[in-house]
């Protein structure tokens, strides 16, 4: 029974990897002729030699092990994660895991797709609290039946919309953008790799996300690696990596031209729960914990000496850690685990920096690197504001509007469809991916 249910797991969610949803599934392939606008020729010698131009923009990454706890309808605990106090982003990149409790049914079975709706829907709401929906003109449209059918699904008033979402078993991993940026967004795509049950099952492992954003590719990895605190552990973490920088792949596009490999792109972001410890005993941690020694323990941090060492992290960086270690606290406390006299049953986690956010590569420069407060969970969630360099093609087709070029979107519901729709209005009778 457990082979055969194991086999089927595998061969599923081997077939299905490559599938994710988000705001604006398209599945056409635009000619270059079609790029430009009203008609216009392209300009051939742009296109291919373009001369460039730096824009730059401002990226919040998180992540955050929720511990199978479904959100809380709470708009100001995500404005607080969010930062939103002190202006908005232009792209969020929010990492999750155990976004469902990692027990047999949902390891081998499909996908609970409930709790990332609610997360999505948790996450839209926070990002758009302020967007005025009948202000918002869309485009230059006037094709009113098109308007009306994105404004009843909610798509029209919105300052940003989800670029990208996948989800393998709890972890999730979703992209959202201005929607004055989508345009300009072209080949999204997403690559999961299992490390967990038998070495391929998903409770562990990865789950990647990549897209170009006008001529600059972008890579994210959301990571949930092997938990343990004994001697040794570290180097199943390291070894999970190893797994993912080899498995990881993305298809090479139309012309065969875009990265394949999570390293071949021009800006790469590790994010997730990495499970790397502090390699002191665990009397000697709680007590440097108590009075704020984060120095000392810093110094031991496995991951640290993972990025010094350069093996599978050769090129990575990470930003100074000035916040208290963010597992393993008791739900709801601000309290250790342990620091009280545990049931004989339960087993005792030491402090640690289990939560992580690591780049590859230049033209990313971070301003910010902390935690939240949220009590959610035995976690606390970890972010970042990144200032991202991006090339953009100067001349004529600056101008011109790039479109999603993949085919890796959810097919529209066929029940959706009217007999004799035009391929326009087929792209916005599907229901928005995550409707509140």
């Amino acid at each position: 029974m457990w082979t055969r249910l194991v086999a089927n797991k595998v061969f599923r969610r081997t077939i299905g990897s490559n599938n994710f949803v988000a705001d604006f599934p398209s599945t056409d392939k635009m000619s270059l002729e079609q790029w430009s606008e009203g008609g216009e020729d392209y300009d051939r010698e742009s296109f291919f030699h373009p001369r460039k131009n730096m824009n730059n923009y401002r990226m919040f990454v998180s992540t955050w092990n929720v511990g199978g706890i479904e959100p809380e309808e709470d708009l100001a605990k995500m404005e607080e994660l969010f930062d939103t106090s002190n202006g908005y982003c232009d792209i969020y990149v929010l990492g999750f895991q155990e976004i469902v409790p990692l027990k047999a049914s949902n390891v081998l079975g499909p996908d609970n797709t409930d709790t990332c709706r609610k997360w999505n829907s948790l996450i839209r709401r926070t990002l758009n609290k302020n967007c005025s929906f009948d202000a918002y003109t869309f485009g230059n449209s006037s094709d009113k039946a098109e308007d009306s059918s994105k404004r009843r699904n909610g798509i029209v008033g919105q300052e940003f919309c989800c670029l990208i979402s996948k989800q393998m078993v709890g972890i999730l991993i979703t992209v959202w953008v201005r929607s004055n940026l989508r345009p300009y967004v072209r080949y999204p795509s997403v690559s999961c790799v299992g490390c967990g049950i038998m070495g391929c099952l998903g409770n562990k492992g990865s789950v990647s996300v990549r897209f170009q954003l006008h001529e600059t590719s972008f890579c994210f990895i959301c990571a949930h690696l092997t938990s343990g605190s004994k001697e040794g552990d570290e180097q199943c973490r390291t070894s999970n990596m190893a797994e993912i920088m080899s498995r990881t792949s993305f298809p090479r596009g139309p012309s065969l031209s875009l990265p394949k490999k999570i390293l071949d792109h021009d800006r790469v972001i590790l994010l997730g729960d990495l499970n790397y410890r502090i390699s002191l005993p665990e009397a000697v941690i709680r007590e440097l914990v108590d009075r704020e020694d984060w120095g000392s323990l810093l110094a031991k941090d496995q991951l640290i000496a993972e990025l010094i060492d350069g093996h599978v992290f050769q090129g990575w960086y990470e930003g100074p850690i000035n916040f208290p270690p963010t597992y393993k606290y008791v739900p709801n406390s601000d309290t250790y685990h342990g620091c009280f006299q545990a049931k004989s049953s339960e087993k005792k986690r030491a402090p640690a920096w289990c939560d992580r956010i690591i780049w590859y590569g230049i033209g990313l420069k971070q301003s910010c690197y902390g935690r939240g407060e949220s009590k959610l969970s035995d976690h606390r969630p970890v972010k970042a504001v990144f200032n991202v360099e991006v090339n953009v093609p100067r001349g004529r087709l600056h101008s011109h509007k790039n479109l999603f070029l993949s085919e890796r979107y959810d097919q529209i519901p066929s029940d959706l469809v009217d007999e004799g729709s035009s391929r326009d209005e087929l792209e916005y009778k599907a229901r928005p991916s995550f409707m509140i």
